[in-house]
């Protein structure tokens, strides 16, 4: 997040982690149904409030081109995703959704407690859009094989100030009931600076929970953008930006009411755009998560979260820039599911 960090208020790399004392996260209200044989319209619902609420916004709803990270002039409230959509009585049904929703891109979504570690990894972070507005058609193949393609505005954009529509679309494919794996792209004109340069991501996702209380994970993201601003400014012309990276989950059911998951990320910024680093920057990091389902649906999380860079991009202040190649956190957080 560029100039994120420079007031000293987040944790370098982070979305969520603002500290600005006691504050409010988040409270979600979510109502959904998918259209079927029986009826054949659905619709999503999804609306937030809180402060991470405010880190969430699409541009167009809730948030202007020229709002900057965190985005603390915006509203609180947001709407994260509405949308209709049908099943077109053809074959398997393939159903058709528009409006706004989440995005195709990542393994880890936007709610924590649907994640396995209680923060977000670099590629959700740094290299994924979280929405998209737009349309999309999905079709179920057979039971292992199913795929969805659309049109979309761009990245967390609800406005036509892009150029034009980026495609985006997925593959998904489960071998085995307890195998899922998804390839998964958007492409298309971003705004960077007065152009509109063509931004793009592959990104693969694997899930298996085939070994009792194990669940394994995996996500690997490239990206790329032509003529970024950030590269631009420093005088090198039309250069494009490249970004790639890796992360490997693991967690373990014990005891009934348990969950112990780990994560390891690296995440290569080759030419500094997506973290604002002048010639490029690599990270690592590792996050230990312990949860615990202390009554009905009230849950507490531990975490520590140790994350090393090659260049200082850890430790900024106005007065003194980025001096730390490391950093570590500790996290206490509790969340509440009511159904």
């Amino acid at each position: 997040m560029p100039g994120a960090t420079s007031n000293g208020w987040t944790n370098s790399g982070r979305v969520y982690d603002i500290d600005q004392g006691y504050t409010f996260d988040m409270a979600e209200f979510s109502i959904k149904r998918d259209p079927d044989e029986a009826f054949p319209f659905g619709m999503g619902l999804v609306l937030t409030a809180g402060q991470d609420a405010q880190k969430n916004h699409s541009i167009g709803i809730l948030r202007d081109d020229n709002d900057a990270f965190p985005f603390r002039n915006t509203s609180w409230f947001d709407l994260q995703e509405a949308y209709i959509s049908a099943r077109i009585p053809i074959g398997n049904g393939p159903v058709v959704k528009v409006g706004k929703f989440v995005s195709l891109i990542g393994y880890e979504v936007i709610e924590s407690p649907l994640n396995l570690n209680y923060s977000r990894d670099y590629l959700f972070n740094l290299a994924s859009p979280q929405t998209t507005t737009g349309g999309i058609l999905s079709y179920t193949f057979t039971d292992w094989l199913s795929a969805q393609a659309g049109l979309v505005l761009g990245w967390d954009r609800s406005n036509t100030d892009n150029v034009g529509p980026s495609g985006t679309g997925q593959i998904s494919v489960k071998p085995t009931k307890d195998l899922s794996t998804e390839l998964n792209f958007i492409v298309g004109p971003e705004i960077s600076g007065d152009r509109n340069p063509v931004r793009w991501v592959i990104d693969l996702t694997a899930n298996y929970t085939g070994i009792g209380s194990l669940t394994l994970g995996f996500n690997f993201n490239y990206g790329s953008q032509a003529n970024d601003v950030f590269l631009t400014s420093q005088g090198l012309g039309d250069k494009s930006a490249q970004w790639y990276g890796i992360a490997a989950y693991a967690a373990y059911d014990f005891l009934k009411d348990f969950r112990a998951a780990l994560r390891q990320e690296w995440f290569n910024d080759v030419d500094g755009v997506r973290t604002a680093t002048v010639g490029g920057v690599t990270l690592f990091s590792t996050t230990a998560t312990l949860q615990y389902n202390i009554w009905k649906g009230l849950y507490g999380r531990g975490e520590y979260r140790h994350d090393n860079a090659s260049e200082p991009v850890y430790g900024c202040r106005p007065a003194t820039g980025c001096l730390k190649t490391s950093q570590d956190t500790l996290s206490v957080s509790l969340f509440y599911k009511f159904f």
